[in-house]
């Protein structure tokens, strides 16, 4: 299960990545924002991307223990999004030993 994980998440950040890079070449988002922002379902995108950005938020800070570190993926996750939240997940699943599980990739803290 965890190497699936470990493909899944990867293939999902390279992904990410590629439709970011792409998008962005061809459409410059700060031009484009006063329209953007009057459109409805961009402004639901939004919120539910910074509801998202919470969730896991509050879930990187259990597992972090320093404050340096829960302030940096903060930074990253309100920045990169998706780009952030797959590598997070990338890095925890790495981290994880041969014989541990979900169970630890969801309750183990760093550093213990």
């Amino acid at each position: 299960m965890i190497k699936m994980l470990k493909i899944l998440f990867s293939v999902l950040l390279l992904w990410i990545c590629y439709v970011v890079i792409s998008t962005s070449i061809k459409s410059n988002l700060f031009k484009e924002w006063d329209f953007l922002g009057t459109i409805p379902w961009m402004r639901a995108t939004l919120w539910d991307f910074y509801t998202n950005v919470i969730v896991i938020y509050l879930w990187l800070c259990y597992k972090e223990r320093g404050i340096v570190s829960k302030i940096i993926w903060l930074v990253m996750l309100v920045a990169l999004g998706s780009i952030a939240t797959c590598s997070y997940i990338l890095i925890q699943l790495f981290r994880l030993k041969p014989n541990e599980g979900l169970k630890e990739l969801f309750t183990k803290q760093n550093g213990l």
